[in-house]
Formats: structure tokens, sequence, C-alpha cells
């Protein structure tokens, strides 16, 4: 963009080069030099930008102009609007090279961040100039999401089996654990909880916000709270609403610090193994760069 005239109402991305390279480089002769300008050209920027906008940017009373208070203000202004620019730019170019212009990534709420964090780490170094967004809604959510196609790729439980349309690639298992609070009455059972021991109880389900009588898996209870947000939820079991199986990497501290419970049920339908979470994204839908580019990632780091 360098030495195109952009023009921004009444501004340009170029009055507002000159702004931000005069601050950075303490004068308008040095900003010249840096910019490839003799200083006239430079003064002469500063001069329209003062009279088109109206205020005063520079103090010229003593040996070398100084920012005004609202020079300052207007500095750190430019700034923004020149790095947003530039990344419209970016954007831009990339799109055009064949990049995706977004990747949307929805992510079910009991897939754990931590083993994703380098892998998102490494698109962002890959792909620094892609924008980026996330989706966490209730059990369900992601594959819906993925079915619109509203999001590309999806980090998320597929049960009871992957659908017949959606390319699947398992990732790592979560354990899951029953638990209850301390009080509740089936923390003192004293023995691995049987289906009549659950039915009476509150099982606390996570459920598909838009669809909430779908997608029950590992109901054991005739009585049900459902809940979208897994934080929430987790509030009302500490609080003693009810049971339910939770994340082990969302437990441990709960447990270890006496806030919850766990307990063992008689032919529990979760597999030992845990769930599993895949990686998945439409089979009539390809994948961008990025999003392929992600995906072996996640494969290379994960599935191992």
């Amino acid at each position: 963009m360098q030495g195109r005239t952009v023009l921004i109402g009444t501004l340009t991305l170029d009055q507002l080069r000159v702004l931000v390279t005069i601050a950075d480089t303490g004068s308008f002769s040095a900003a010249g030099r840096q910019l490839g300008r003799v200083q006239s050209a430079i003064s002469q920027a500063v001069a329209t930008l003062e009279e088109v906008q109206g205020v005063l940017l520079f103090d010229r009373g003593g040996h070398r102009p100084r920012l005004t208070d609202t020079g300052r203000v207007l500095v750190e202004q430019a700034r923004l609007v020149l790095a947003s620019a530039g990344r419209f730019q970016a954007i831009a170019m990339s799109t055009h090279a064949g990049l995706e212009p977004e990747l949307v990534i929805a992510i079910d709420p009991l897939v754990p961040t931590a083993p994703l964090i380098d892998s998102l780490r490494a698109l962002e170094e890959r792909f620094p100039d892609l924008p980026v967004s996330f989706s966490t809604e209730g059990l369900g959510g992601s594959l819906r999401r993925l079915r619109s196609g509203s999001a590309a790729l999806g980090i998320c439980l597929l049960l009871p089996a992957v659908p017949d349309d959606v390319a699947a690639y398992p990732l790592l298992n979560i354990g899951m654990q029953p638990v209850v609070a301390p009080g509740h009455r089936l923390a003192s059972l004293g023995r691995p909880a049987t289906q009549s021991d659950l039915e009476p109880h509150v099982q606390l389900v996570l459920s598909d916000p838009v669809d909430p009588a779908g997608g029950d898996y590992g109901l054991s209870s005739a009585r049900r709270w459902r809940f979208v947000d897994l934080g929430r939820r987790l509030d009302f079991l500490m609080a003693g609403f009810g049971w339910c199986r939770m994340p082990a990497h969302l437990i441990a501290g709960p447990i270890a610090a006496g806030q919850l419970q766990a307990f063992q049920i008689i032919d529990d339908p979760t597999p030992r193994e845990g769930l599993t979470i895949h990686a998945a994204h439409m089979r009539n839908r390809a994948l961008g760069p990025a999003g392929r580019w992600l995906l072996e990632q996640l494969r290379e780091r994960l599935s191992a």
C-alpha cells in the first residue's frame, strides 16, 4: 500500500502514515527521510490533515514541532486504522491466492482446550492474517453448524456413531466420571450405584439447545434437568442439585478440593476408554487450505 493514496472520507491512509512516522522518528525531516520524501511534502501533508480535520496536531512554537494533546490521541487512532487497513489488504491478498477468508471452528463443550493449543498456535504462525472464529454450543451444536455451513471444521463428539454425511478423524478420548456433591445421597451409598439407585435422583443432562429431546445418551434417571452450558451444569452439580458424568479433566480439581465426589455405576454404558473426540467436516464440502492444514496438524499431534 506504500505510495498509494487511499481515501477514508476526507482522510487518506497516506496522511495517517505520515503522522505516525513523524511521531515515531521525532521530526518532520526524519519522517521525510524514512518515507523517501522531501520535508516540504511532509509538512504539506500534515497541514492538509490539520486543515481538513479542524484540529492542531503539532505545536510548532519550539525548535521541533511537538504533538499536542489532541495529536497524541489521534496518533494512536491512526496506528489502529493503519493496522486494520494492513490486515484488510493481507486477507484480500490471501483470499485471492486461494486461502479461505475466514476459518470457523465449532467445538463441543466437552472438548478439552489444552490438547488443541499447540495446533492452534501453529495455525496462527502459519496463517497470521487468517481470521479464526470459534463456536461452542450445547451438545450437538458442532454437527449442526457443520451441516448448516456456518462452520468448516468441528472438534466434537459424534454420538452414537459418525453420520454418513460427515468425514471424521478420531483425535483423542476423554474419560467420563459420574460425580455428585459430597452432601448428595449418592455420595454416601458406599457401593457402585444400580439403575434403581439412580432413578429417583435428578440427572443433570447436557443437551442440544435447538433439539433438547435429541441426542440423549447415558440417561439413567427419571428426573432430568437440562443444561446447554457446561460451566453452569458444574455449578449446579457442586451445589448438590443432582448427579452427572463429567469429563475427568474438569473435575480433578473439585474432587481434590472436596467439592465433588466420584462414584461408580454398575454396567455403566459409558465406554471405559472414554468418549472419542473427532475432527470433522462435511463430506460434500471440502476444507480450504488453512482448514486442511489444521486438520493434519491435529491428527499428527493428537491421533498418535
